[in-house]
């Protein structure tokens, strides 16, 4: 081979190797953005599927009648913190319209039949900070209280609290947990109902509902059984008029007759603003102390003397 034939082909092989290592970085590279964008996109795909599967729920304010008489719509309703259930304010306008377009119609005549159940709602991931059941159940009990603030009666109002796992707060706010059902309630259910509540504060009245405390703690913790006889206490004073309840006050005998007394009444007080947290009118429940003088324990032991310091509360 010439020397001239050796510097051609060298010339040749030395573009043919550009032009290969320019292949690989260009369109190499042009693959590889392709690919971080496929996968940029796929990203961006997958979060709003999250968002969309996350999406905060919100029931509205809906109420029929079942004779087609009455009925309202509005996608605003009562609102509550997550673990809460006091009601957020202020309530939306549309809201008190429709209260106040039930009341008209519960007061026209022909209507005195008509009921509305109220269920709240919750979901597993809260706290029930109340008194009852569940936390639904405390939410409606918010609902109905406002409800009669409004001017409708509590013996038009049934209260009901339901697990619903399917909500989702809007932040810590949940909006709307509340449900509403109009309903006509038959003359033999109205008799039977009436027979329950008869039933119920007998029950009450042979086994109060007693809270163990000391005046210095801040909370009280009720355990199931006790949350149920609450729930009846409030059904009670809520369907029957003019029904009210007592809370006496008990102490040990550690002390004067004097100071057990005035302890006697804090506790009683205490009590009842514990009940006035969870929706109890205060105008429906009456303190009084007992004092030492009616012990269910000895008073020679620290566990006798701590079932002695307790709260009693009865209906009247």
């Amino acid at each position: 081979m010439s020397k001239k034939s050796g510097y051609l082909l060298g010339m040749l092989l030395t573009i043919i190797i550009c032009m290969i290592l320019a292949w690989i970085f260009c369109c190499g590279a042009g693959a590889s953005a392709a690919s971080t964008t496929d996968k940029q996109e796929t990203t961006i795909d997958d979060q709003n599927a999250v968002a969309a599967a996350t999406a905060a729920t919100s029931m509205g304010f809906n109420l029929r009648g079942t004779d087609g008489n009455f009925a309202f719509t509005s996608n605003d309703n009562f609102n509550f913190n997550s673990s809460d259930f006091a009601i957020i304010t202020p309530v939306a306008g549309d809201v008190n319209g429709g209260i106040a377009k039930l009341k008209g119609y519960f007061d026209a005549e022909g209507n005195d039949n008509k009921m509305v159940n109220i269920t709240g709602y919750y979901d597993s991931d809260e706290v029930n900070n109340s008194a009852y059941a569940n936390l639904g159940l405390a939410r409606a009990t918010a609902v109905k209280n406002y409800f009669v603030d409004q001017g409708i009666s509590s013996s038009r109002i049934n209260t009901y609290g339901e697990l619903r796992e399917e909500l989702v707060p809007d932040g810590d706010i949940y909006r709307g947990p509340v449900s509403y059902n109009l309903y006509a309630q038959a003359a033999e259910d109205e008799a039977k109902a009436q027979e329950e509540l008869a039933n119920m504060a007998e029950a009450i009245k042979a086994d109060p509902l007693v809270i163990y405390f000391d005046y210095s703690e801040a909370s009280v913790n009720l355990n199931a059984q006790q949350r149920k006889k609450l729930g009846d206490i409030t059904r009670y004073l809520d369907k029957v008029e003019g029904s009210s309840i007592t809370v006496e006050g008990h102490t040990d005998s550690q002390g004067s007759m004097a100071t057990n007394d005035r302890l006697g009444l804090e506790r009683a007080e205490f009590g009842k603003q514990y009940l006035q947290n969870n929706g109890i009118a205060g105008a429906k429940i009456k303190t009084v102390t007992k004092g030492e003088r009616n012990p269910i324990a000895t008073n020679d032991t620290e566990e006798g003397r701590a079932q002695n310091r307790r709260a009693v509360i009865t209906i009247n």
